[in-house]
């Protein structure tokens, strides 16, 4: 098993075939042609990560206190996995930051997100996205005028305090304003319609959302508005709640026929029930999902033929 780098991309990273690469891998096949910049805003503290499907291992580079890069070694965590997405953390001690990050990869598309818990006021966070393999548009002279339509899950982290369940335990006494907190997380559904016509469109929402921690919270839809495909089959877009623009995403496509969308979400103060929150409320997110002409659809892909 391939063992794959996932990265913002910079002018000294050449893919195999001499572009910028924010998902590379350790080996150079020959076939690998991701080309994706991840922008900035998405990126935030997060730098690489390095991840083995195969070995379930990860490191993570940046996401520390200070710019300059600090690179960690991740723990699987399956009791903490979320919607299909695999979930690692790492704390060095009781008195030290937790890290949360959810990473998936299928059909050639990635997705990773990382977020600490809060400490003293403070978090960091970013996501990271991309494909390795080729990309082709799907012929527009077939299918539904050249619309193809994407579904599956999402998964998100806050810069709010989940439950704690996997935080160190601290020695008696420690007074509790110096303890970190873990990142709580956020689930949902995501469905995007890409028309790849000469219109060459993308546009979604992600839906169903819910904080696994806090149930009875209510969490708005997050609507990815309409914006450009490149060439290359990336797209960078905004974010709106409730006719408001909260934030920004990004993504990629993948395989023949644009098989898989891979992305990330970036948004803030986009949840009412945490409005007036000191720092706003914020979150990162990630999707990784397959076409509805795939082998094997998200369940909501199954609708009545006209």
């Amino acid at each position: 098993m391939r063992r794959y780098w996932l990265g913002l991309a910079a002018a000294s990273v050449l893919s195999a075939c001499g572009g910028g690469n924010p998902f590379t891998t350790t080996t150079d096949d020959p076939t690998d042609d991701p080309t994706t910049t991840i922008p900035e805003a998405l990126a935030n503290d997060l730098e690489s990560v390095d991840y083995d499907p195969g070995n379930q291992t990860l490191t993570v580079t940046g996401v520390g206190l200070d710019e300059t890069p600090f690179t960690a070694t991740y723990i699987r965590k399956p009791a903490l996995d979320r919607n299909g997405y695999e979930a690692y953390a790492v704390q060095d001690n009781a008195l030290t930051e937790h890290s949360t990050a959810y990473v998936r990869q299928t059909e050639g598309g990635y997705a990773a997100v990382v977020v600490t818990g809060g400490q003293f006021g403070t978090y960091q966070g970013g996501t990271t996205y991309g494909r390795t393999g080729s990309f082709t548009a799907p012929d527009t002279d077939a299918g539904a005028g050249g619309i193809v339509s994407y579904a599956g899950t999402y998964v998100g982290l806050l810069n709010i305090d989940g439950d704690g369940g996997d935080l160190l335990t601290p020695a008696p006494g420690t007074d509790p304003s110096i303890l970190p907190g873990q990142s709580a997380e956020v689930t949902g559904d995501v469905f995007i319609n890409a028309d790849f016509t000469q219109d060459s469109e993308v546009k979604g929402r992600i839906y169903n959302r819910r904080i696994t921690d806090l149930p009875a919270t209510a969490v708005e839809d997050l609507t990815l508005m309409n914006t450009a495909i490149s060439s290359d089959g990336s797209f960078t877009g905004a974010v709106n709640a409730g006719g408001t623009s909260v934030g920004e995403y990004g993504g990629v496509f993948s395989g023949t026929d644009a098989a898989t969308v891979a992305g990330s979400v970036h948004a803030t103060s986009h949840i009412e029930a945490f409005a007036g929150n000191t720092p706003p409320i914020e979150e990162y997110g990630v999707f990784v999902l397959g076409s509805c002409d795939g082998a094997s659809p998200d369940p909501v892909c199954n609708q009545p033929d006209p």
